[in-house]
């Protein structure tokens, strides 16, 4: 009999007995939690879409730009030289996706993943405006290809794939900047093929993934449904049923009016599998916390309000930890969450830290490889450099010329004058430094270099030079 009541944790939901898929057509949510989530959605679609567009300083608000190896988050620019710093972020967000994991499970899912957010607030509303609610499409489905069928399949699989390509278009703002993306619109597809071609194939993707995949993504593709069974225990707050109050003693029972259920041994649940139907991943919540929940609080909204119809108590599936519905115990925040949280503030502290050190000019000096040292007239030593100088701002860096810090000597470019560094961009050369013997101590000198821009110290370096054993 246990082994008959575990069974469902065999297989995923969305897959039948005999291996085929199973469709799933929830029913359209409607309650509290369905409103609040409407309002976070409608915010994050509006920053995702705005996001590219908005500039700080100049800068992109976000931008991921793989190819160049440019990225800026939140209007600050990373460059390849700082891929630390954005290692350190990326480390930040999964410790603090963890952190909320083990406190409220997979809220992120149901409210924040924008999977959840595009599948349920923006395809399935356009699926309920054109096929209907649950039994219409369930209804669709099952009758033949007639002229209403093909008419709303070929409605929904249009404007499917108009959204599929609006959003493809602003993931490609995200990669390759949106004043870029902006002036190949202005250029015309047939100017840059490569970039309508890798276009198209983001819209294909989108498509297969909200008009065929669905759910699936958030069941078989997504790794955090896995990391979920990890990290929660039975303090976590998700989303569950109370099977103390909804089974009682003699278990679930169908309603009927004006019959006292409490004397007769029967649980609050009346069996009506409401939270069945509108789960968007087609399981029942009464089974207990499972795989396939992704926390969206539907079956909370639907439960509540058939108790509030029969006239029962709300609350019979809940926002709850496990210790909560079996020992009434209220959450608490444990030792395990006390170190996610120390953890996150040391990094998020490390990551501050790293911001305010950060030079907003990176230079890089290194001795041209194969060289030796020169001996020159009055006893110095010359070494030959390239130099490389990356401008992570906006703005142009003017008259930039390098000194000497550690040593008595000279610095001597080539183009012998000195030089500007452009906005988000390179300069490149070789340089020459000059120091007299006497103030070098050992073949293998560390010397120090300063970037200056007028009179202003920007940025320092080291590199090694070499001079003559004899020269010790």
């Amino acid at each position: 009999m246990a082994q008959d009541q575990e069974h469902f944790r065999d297989s995923i939901g969305t897959v039948k007995d005999d291996g085929k898929r199973a469709w799933v057509f929830p029913k359209k949510p409607s309650g509290k939690f369905y409103k609040y989530r409407e309002y976070v959605s409608y915010f994050l679609l509006a920053f995702l879409f705005a996001a590219p567009f908005v500039k700080i300083n100049g800068n992109q608000f976000l931008m991921f730009n793989v190819l160049e190896r440019r990225f800026n988050i939140f209007g600050l620019p990373f460059w390849p030289q700082d891929f630390y710093l954005f290692v350190i972020v990326m480390i930040i967000g999964v410790v603090f996706v963890s952190l909320f994991t083990v406190a409220f499970g997979r809220i992120f899912c149901g409210w924040i993943c924008p999977q959840t957010i595009f599948m349920e607030m923006v395809f399935r509303k356009i699926e309920y405006w054109i096929d209907g609610d649950r039994g219409a499409q369930i209804k669709l489905d099952r009758q033949p290809w007639n002229a209403d069928k093909i008419r709303k399949r070929t409605t929904k699989w249009i404007v499917f794939f108009i959204i599929s390509f609006l959003i493809a278009n602003v993931f490609l703002a995200y990669l390759i900047g949106s004043d870029t993306l902006i002036r190949y619109i202005v250029d015309g597809p047939l100017q840059h093929v490569s970039t309508l071609v890798s276009l198209l194939i983001f819209t294909a993707v989108f498509y297969f993934v909200f008009a065929w995949f669905r759910e699936q993504v958030c069941i078989i593709a997504c790794p955090y449904g896995r990391m979920q069974g990890v990290l929660l225990d039975n303090k976590s707050i998700v989303v569950a049923y109370d099977h103390k109050r909804g089974e009682a003693e003699n278990g679930r029972k169908k309603f009927r009016k004006n019959e006292d259920r409490q004397a007769l041994g029967f649980g609050d649940c009346i069996d009506c599998f409401q939270c069945v139907n509108v789960c968007p991943t087609g399981i029942d919540i009464r089974n207990g916390t499972q795989l396939e929940c992704v926390n969206c609080t539907a079956c909370i909204d639907e439960c509540d309000i058939i108790m509030e119809k029969v006239d029962l108590p709300k609350g019979l599936i809940r926002y709850a930890s496990e210790d909560e519905i079996e020992k009434k115990d209220k959450f608490r925040f444990t030792p395990r969450l006390k170190g996610y949280t120390a953890v996150l503030t040391i990094l998020t502290g490390i990551f501050i830290g790293m911001l305010f050190l950060r030079n907003d000019l990176e230079a890089d000096i290194l001795r041209l490889p194969g060289q030796l040292y020169e001996h020159k007239e009055g006893n110095i030593i010359s070494n030959v450099y390239t130099y490389k100088l990356l401008n992570k701002t906006t703005k142009e860096v003017n008259d930039v010329h390098f000194e000497l810090l550690s040593h008595k000597g000279t610095v001597k470019l080539v183009r012998n004058r000195d030089f500007n560094v452009p906005a988000q961009g390179l300069a490149e050369g070789t340089l020459f430094v000059e120091i007299n013997n006497a103030a070098i101590e050992s073949d293998k000198e560390k010397v120090r270099i300063g970037v200056y821009s007028g009179d202003e110290l920007i940025e320092t370096t080291s590199t090694a030079f070499l001079a003559p054993r004899s020269y010790k």
